[in-house]
């Protein structure tokens, strides 16, 4: 796989049946290892280890009701009461991030009300902030870092 834009983590892999598999912390299973689920790991290991989020808060590919169908969502961090803090929406590295990726996410977040969002593809990262009664988003340096108190 390609070096993305993030710190050098460590992965366990598996090799069975010719296909190779990352272990995934979060759903704590080996899952097939795409392009893009390569980004998602990376991203995983961003929240826990540079962000500091708890694991208990973070939850990975988990379906979703938008407009009557069922999508689905990449990556969330939860607030300890249970809203959603982060959504994240992760793209293989070959495909470019464009106005149809955050119309997606932002769909999505119709139904989630995150207060943070994240789009990448492993190269290019975006960060934003909602704002719910302007109903549009703030581009952000960077995500906020876990804190207690702070969600």
């Amino acid at each position: 796989m390609r070096k993305l834009n993030f710190q050098l983590y460590h992965f366990r892999f598996k090799n069975s049946e010719n296909k190779v598999s990352i272990f995934d912390a979060i759903r704590k299973k080996f899952i097939i290892l795409t392009p893009e689920e390569w980004v998602r790991q990376h991203v995983v290991q961003f929240l826990l280890e540079e962000k500091k989020y708890p694991h208990s808060l973070i939850n990975v590919e988990k379906v979703l009701k938008v407009n009557g169908l069922r999508k689905r969502y990449d990556v969330v961090v939860y607030s300890p009461d249970g809203s959603i803090f982060i959504l994240i929406e992760c793209k293989a590295p070959e495909i470019k991030i464009a106005q149809a990726t955050f119309d997606q996410i932002a769909r999505y977040n119709m139904t989630m009300k995150s207060q943070f969002l994240m789009v990448t593809n492993g190269l290019n990262h975006y960060f934003c902030q909602m704002d719910f009664e302007n109903e549009k988003y703030h581009f952000l340096e960077e995500l906020p870092n876990y804190k207690l108190n702070s969600l």
